[in-house]
C-alpha cells in the first residue's frame, strides 16, 4: 500500500530534505502551491492537492484543502470497517503524515504596522484545520509542525515504525503550535491601532484569557538547585516593554532564575528615575541602596553607604551608562550583575576583568509596562493592573509644612516606595535610601528596621515613606523620636487624627497621598 503524505508550509527550512527522504521510502507526496513549487524538481516529483480533490484552489488560495478528499483521507479510523466503506464508497485515499505549520501571521504583524485587512489575510485557515484533524487521528497519521523533528522522524520511518509515545508527542506539539497562533491573532485584536498608537487592551481583565508566551531558554536552575527552570517571554505583539528579556549580555555567567528576579526588579527601580543619574543596588528583590545625583559616581558612592553589607553579592542597575569612574568603583567589591543603557569603553574593559561579573546592556529606559502582573497560585493565577506610579492627591494634613528640601526627598521615596515589599518604611535623606524595612508582618517592626539601619545620622532631618497607612501612632512616634521631620503615607486608617496629632506634637509635617503601594 502506497503511503501518502501532504506537506504545506510556511518555513520551508529542510523541507526539501524531508521530502527527498520520504521519496526514497516509497512515499507519496501532496502539496498546495507554494510549497509544491519550492519542491518540485524533475527529480522529485511532487503531487499537487487538486490531484486528490479534484477541485482547483479558489478565492485567491484561501480555499484549497478544505475539502472531503482530504479530511476524509486524514481522520478515517484505521481498521473502523464503516470508516473503510465510506472510503471505499468515494474513492477517498487515506493521507497518512500531514506536514504543516501556519502563514507567519506574527512575523508579519511584528515585522511592519499592517493594516487590519492586510493582517487579516495572514490568518491561516486551512492549515489550522489539517494540524487539528491529523493530531486528532494521531495514533493512525503522524503530524508535524517543527523541521526540527524531521530527522527523527525518518528515522522511526527507516526503522519501520513510529511509536505511539512519539506520535502522541508531535500531535501534542502540534496543538500547542495552534493554540499559540489563536493567542497571537486573539492578543492582536486586543490591540487598539488608534491615533493614540498601541494599546494592549489585553488589560481588562475580561472572562476568557489567553496568553501566547514562548520559551527564550533554559536557565541553570530554579530558586534552588534542586528546581528546574525557564524563561518565556510574550510574543511581541503590539507594544514590547523593555525588560530584562531584551538586554544584551557582554560578559559573565548564564543568568539564574533568582538572577532575572532580582535583574527585574533592579531595572524597575531605576527607569521609575528619570531626572537624575540614579543607581540601585537590589539584594533578594529589595533595594538596599537607591541614590540620585547630579553625578552617576556620587549617586552610586551614596547607594552604597545605605547598606554596604547587604550590598556584597547585590545587582547593580543604573539608569545612566556606567563609566570608567564608577566602574573602578564597581570593580573594588563583588557583584553579580551591573545593568545599565551601556558602558563606556573603559568601563566595559574594568569590569569585564571579572569574567563572572554579568553585564547587561539595556538601551534608554522606557516607561513602565501596562501589560497584566500575573502571579500563580496553587491551582491558579492572580491577575492585576500594574501598580503604576500614581503620585495621588498630596495633601498637607499637618501644620507644619514640608521644607523644599524635604519635599524632594519625599517625591523620591514615594517613587522608592513602591519597589520595596510590604510592610515596606524607607528612610530618606538627600534622594538616597538611609534605612529600610520589609517584608515584616508588622509595621511597627518596620520602622525599627529602618530607623536602626539608618542610625542617628541618618534619621536627623531625614524623611520616611510607608507603603501603606499608619494603624497606630506608634510607628510613626518612634521614627519622630529618631529625628524624622517629614513623612509622607497614604492615609485612611480610622486612626488618622491621633496619627496626625503625633506629627504635630514633634513639629513634623505630613503628607497624605491617599494612594497605597503595597507590593507582596
Amino acid at each position: 500500500m502506497t503511503l501518502r503524505a501532504l506537506i504545506s508550509v510556511s518555513d520551508k527550512s529542510k523541507v526539501d530534505v524531508f521530502a527527498d527522504n520520504l521519496l526514497d521510502l516509497g512515499w507519496q507526496i501532496f502539496s498546495t502551491g507554494g510549497t509544491k513549487e519550492f519542491l518540485s524538481t524533475p527529480s522529485r516529483e511532487i503531487g499537487a492537492v487538486e490531484d486528490l480533490t479534484k477541485f482547483p484552489e479558489i478565492l485567491d488560495g484561501r480555499v484549497k484543502t478544505l475539502h472531503p478528499f482530504i479530511y476524509g483521507g486524514i481522520l478515517a479510523r484505521r481498521g473502523n470497517p464503516d470508516d473503510t466503506a465510506d472510503l471505499d464508497a468515494h474513492a477517498i485515499q487515506t493521507i497518512d503524515l500531514v506536514v504543516v505549520n501556519l502563514y507567519p501571521f506574527i512575523q508579519s504583524i511584528t515585522d511592519q504596522e499592517l493594516k487590519l485587512n492586510e493582517a487579516l489575510e495572514q490568518i491561516d485557515i486551512g492549515g489550522v484545520s489539517l494540524l487539528r484533524a491529523a493530531a486528532k487521528n494521531f495514533p493512525s497519521v503522524l503530524v508535524v509542525v517543527d523541521p526540527k523533528d524531521y530527522e527523527n522522524v525518518i528515522k522511526n520511518l527507516r526503522q519501520g515504525i513510529v511509536p505511539l509515545s512519539e506520535r502522541r508527542l508531535l500531535a501534542r506539539k502540534a496543538f500547542q503550535h495552534v493554540s499559540l497562533y489563536d493567542a497571537a491573532i486573539s492578543k492582536y485584536l486586543g490591540i487598539d491601532m488608534g491615533s493614540a498608537g498601541l494599546i494592549d487592551m489585553q488589560n481588562d481583565l475580561s472572562d476568557q484569557m489567553v496568553i501566547p508566551v514562548t520559551k527564550k531558554n533554559n536557565l541553570r536552575y530554579g530558586e534552588n538547585p534542586h528546581q528546574k527552570a525557564a524563561l518565556y517571554e510574550p510574543l511581541p505583539i503590539g507594544s514590547k516593554p523593555q525588560g530584562i528579556t531584551n538586554a544584551k549580555q557582554l560578559n559573565g555567567l548564564e543568568l539564574s532564575f533568582n538572577n532575572v528576579l532580582d535583574s527585574d526588579a533592579a531595572w524597575n527601580v531605576v527607569s521609575d528615575f528619570s531626572e537624575q543619574p540614579t543607581l540601585a543596588i537590589i539584594k533578594h528583590g529589595n533595594p538596599c541602596g537607591l541614590s540620585s545625583r547630579d553625578r552617576l559616581i556620587d549617586a552610586f558612592e551614596a547607594a552604597l553607604d545605605g547598606d554596604s553589607i547587604s550590598a556584597f553579592g547585590g545587582i547593580i542597575a543604573s539608569n545612566r551608562p556606567i563609566d570608567r569612574e564608577t566602574a573602578e568603583r564597581i570593580s573594588e567589591s563583588f557583584y553579580e550583575i551591573v545593568i545599565a543603557p551601556g558602558f563606556d569603553q573603559d568601563a566595559l574593559g574594568i569590569l569585564k576583568k571579572k569574567k563572572n561579573l554579568r553585564l547587561l546592556e539595556m538601551g534608554p529606559p522606557t516607561p513602565p509596562p501596562t501589560s497584566l502582573d500575573i502571579r500563580s497560585i496553587r491551582g491558579a493565577f492572580l491577575m492585576q493592573t500594574p501598580d503604576s506610579l500614581n503620585d495621588g492627591d498630596w495633601k498637607t494634613v499637618t501644620d507644619q509644612q514640608p521644607t523644599e528640601k524635604e519635599l524632594e526627598d519625599l517625591k523620591f521615596a514615594w517613587k522608592a516606595i513602591r519597589h520595596v515589599k510590604s510592610n515596606a518604611i524607607i528612610v530618606v535623606k538627600d534622594r538616597s535610601i538611609k534605612g529600610m524595612g520589609a517584608g515584616q508582618p508588622n509595621r511597627l517592626v518596620s520602622v525599627e528596621l529602618a530607623i536602626n539601619k539608618a542610625g542617628p545620622a541618618g534619621t536627623k532631618g531625614a524623611v520616611l515613606a510607608s507603603d501603606a497607612f499608619f494603624p497606630f501612632a506608634d510607628g510613626l512616634e518612634l521614627a519622630l523620636d529618631a529625628g524624622i521631620k517629614s513623612i509622607v503615607q497614604p492615609g485612611g486608617s480610622v486612626r488618622d487624627e491621633e496619627v496626625i496629632k503625633a506629627a504635630n506634637d514633634k513639629g513634623a509635617s505630613m503628607i497624605l497621598t491617599g494612594v497605597r503601594h503595597f507590593r507582596h
